[in-house]
């Protein structure tokens, strides 16, 4: 027998310890989410008297309506205008100074980046405190604005870094020949940069929707009312002084999970070319 057959035979033999691997990792998923759908469609007594791991007995859609009929709908639309906001905002700003960036050569480009770099080192829970004051003393307190720009504000640096990476990858040549064309910057810009610059603007619409979804630091302290609550914060509309609702609570948490997942399933493989572009030349 030959070395390539020998390797050939070698390479057709099971994996024994990888598919045993594998099976544990698919348990260690599988069963937090199966528990979380089947509680989903069990009564609050059924879930009760049988236990998390067993099948609903009684196959119901309660949870889901009662959800929606508890004030779970104006907390899932203020959650979508916040995050809506905040990526409209993150796509009108940060396209425009990636590409500054990027084709600047002074010192104040260059400054300004460093500066927002340095947004990424400031967590926003040292900055909250002031965060507050200035909400406050602006009017915006318990305001869905006063949610959505500080979000934005604390997303962008992230996506600054991820765009100028994505546009970095754009060679010389590209706009040396559309300046020799005559091209504007503005030109260049929406002919050129971003259409060469889907995979980034792919990844930094998911983030910043991911990070205004998901928020909760901002929402708790700079909102009050019913009427502002956002999805974070209305899940604790479950837990009373007599215990947790919860098959509500967990049917609440698949609702808030299903935008933000369609939205990855549709840009994951964008979202994964604009994270390995971060770097830049």
């Amino acid at each position: 027998m030959t070395r390539a057959a020998t390797r050939a035979v070698r390479h057709e033999r099971p994996n024994y310890l990888a598919g045993f691997g594998s099976l544990i990792w698919l348990l260690l998923v599988g069963l937090p989410l199966y528990v979380m759908l089947v509680a989903t469609f069990q009564s609050r007594a059924d879930y009760g008297a049988n236990g998390p791991l067993s099948l609903p007995e009684h196959f119901t859609l309660d949870n889901y309506i009662d959800d929606f009929g508890n004030g779970f709908g104006q907390y899932f639309v203020n959650t979508l205008v916040v995050t809506v906001c905040v990526v409209g905002i993150v796509l009108l700003l940060v396209p425009p100074l990636a590409y500054a960036i990027v084709r600047g050569r002074g010192r104040l480009t260059g400054g300004v980046f460093r500066l927002f770099l340095l947004g990424l080192a400031i967590p926003a829970q040292a900055v909250i405190v002031p965060m507050f004051y200035v909400i406050s003393e602006a009017g915006l307190y318990d305001n869905l604005i006063g949610v959505i720009l500080p979000t934005a504000a604390f997303a962008m640096p992230v996506c600054t870094l991820i765009l100028t990476g994505s546009m970095r990858d754009i060679t010389p040549e590209l706009y040396e020949a559309m300046t020799m064309d005559g091209a504007s910057p503005r030109r260049i810009f929406f002919r050129l940069v971003l259409p060469l610059s889907r995979s980034g603007l792919s990844t930094i619409i998911v983030f910043s929707a991911l990070q205004a979804w998901n928020g909760f630091l901002f929402p708790l302290v700079l909102t009050q009312s019913a009427s502002t609550k956002v999805i974070t914060m209305g899940l604790y509309d479950f837990q009373t002084e007599h215990g947790v609702d919860i098959p509500g609570l967990l049917a609440a948490v698949v609702l808030s999970m299903l935008p933000i997942l369609i939205v990855y399933l549709f840009a994951r493989r964008a979202l994964v070319q604009g994270l390995m572009g971060v770097g830049g030349k």
